[in-house]
């Protein structure tokens, strides 16, 4: 995408954000579902296909243009991304990176217009961080496989038509090299989804249980080859610990911007609270750690363009991005004070909210195991 279109999309996106989304933050919030008609207007835009490739629908964006998008997006409420997160990200990428051309063909236009909501499943009841340990299995009998098992916790659930899921095709093979990959159809016999759960913030992103029972996947719709499950899913979370990266920028810079209209604003001792040096450092840290985040994203970013091994550089970002947003939000309700913990202000609803980026997509914990392990390959 030539650098004029990139930022027409990029003014596009910011007044959508601004105009549409922001205004309607809190009604989302207390309904837990986002507008249908905001959900056409988000597919009309292109956002559900902001990764996947033009030939097939799609905008076809770099990592980095990408990431600047979610700069933008991550300036509003965080259940707004995750509506069409998934077709982005996790629940796509492993289509378009190890997808055949006839799988491409029949499912990316759908992704890419947002008629078909995708999700990955990966985690289960007693797989998550441990995530070489699946237990859904795969069994091949014939032309097709026989999936059972569950999934938990599953992002966008309730909307998929099609999940990634990864299953176990050799009981023999312990860890990731017995895991393989496959596309499957919501509306295939024995796939059932439950419930969202209750959650602690981002209410109007949903997240599910989903259960196979006895499951037929045709062969043709297996992902990569047997036992390729595991490096499928290492290959999208590189993409998608980006993302969330990116993501957690944005968040940041929208709390440390109203962090500032605020200070400005709000007086105590008879001069606005921005003239106290206790407010001061607390604005220079979250805008100095804003700012080390979101040039991590960008030269990771950057470097996966050029073809480069990232499976470090993601993890450095994911682990410093979502734990910095944390410490602006925290940050911020202090500034906000009062105002902070109430409503009124969204500060308190945006604190819940980014309290999950330090868990999917890889743990804070699971990142330092990503970037050291990596550091010992390298030697360095």
């Amino acid at each position: 995408m030539d650098i004029e279109t990139r930022d027409q999309l990029l003014a596009t996106i910011r007044r959508f954000c601004a105009e549409r989304l922001r205004p309607i933050e809190a009604e989302v919030s207390e309904k837990d579902a986002i507008p249908a008609d905001v959900n056409r207007e988000m597919a009309e835009l292109g956002l559900y296909g902001l990764s996947i490739p033009e030939e097939y629908g799609g905008l076809g964006l770099s990592m980095e243009e990408e990431c600047l998008v979610c700069f933008e997006l991550g300036r509003v409420s965080p259940a707004f991304r995750s509506a069409f997160g998934t077709n982005v990200g996790i629940g796509s990428q492993g289509l378009v990176m190890f997808g055949t051309p006839e799988q491409k063909a029949k499912w990316l236009p759908g992704v890419a217009s947002g008629e078909i909501v995708t999700s990955f499943a990966l985690t289960e009841p007693e797989a998550g961080s441990d995530s070489g340990s699946v237990r859904t299995a795969a069994a091949l009998k014939g032309d097709h496989y026989v999936l059972n098992g569950a999934k938990r916790y599953i992002t966008n659930a309730n909307r998929a038509h099609l999940f990634t899921v990864m299953a176990r095709t050799n009981p023999d093979v312990k860890g990731g090299s017995g895991v393989s990959a496959f596309l499957v159809p919501r509306d295939l016999p024995g796939v059932s989804v439950s419930k969202p759960e209750k959650k602690m913030g981002q209410q109007g992103a949903h997240i599910c249980d989903v259960n196979f029972d006895d499951v037929k996947v045709p062969v043709e719709n297996r992902l990569g080859g047997e036992g390729e499950g595991f490096r499928v899913a290492m290959q999208v979370l590189d993409r998608g610990r980006l993302h969330i990266s990116a993501i957690c920028c944005g968040v940041a810079e929208r709390l440390i911007a109203d962090c500032v209209a605020y200070s400005a604003e709000r007086k105590q001792f008879g001069q606005p609270i921005a003239g106290f040096q206790m407010i001061q450092a607390m604005l220079a840290d979250s805008r100095t750690e804003a700012y080390a985040a979101r040039s991590m994203v960008l030269d990771a970013a950057k470097r996966r363009d050029g073809g480069e091994n990232v499976t470090m550089e993601a993890a450095c970002a994911k682990l410093f991005a979502s734990e910095m947003v944390g410490r602006v939000a925290d940050r911020a309700v202090q500034i906000f004070g009062g105002a902070g913990y109430t409503a009124d202000h969204g500060i308190e609803r945006l604190y819940r909210d980014v309290r999950i980026f330090r868990i999917y997509e890889g743990t804070s914990e699971i990142q330092r195991v990503v970037i050291s392990r990596e550091m010992m390959k390298k030697g360095t």
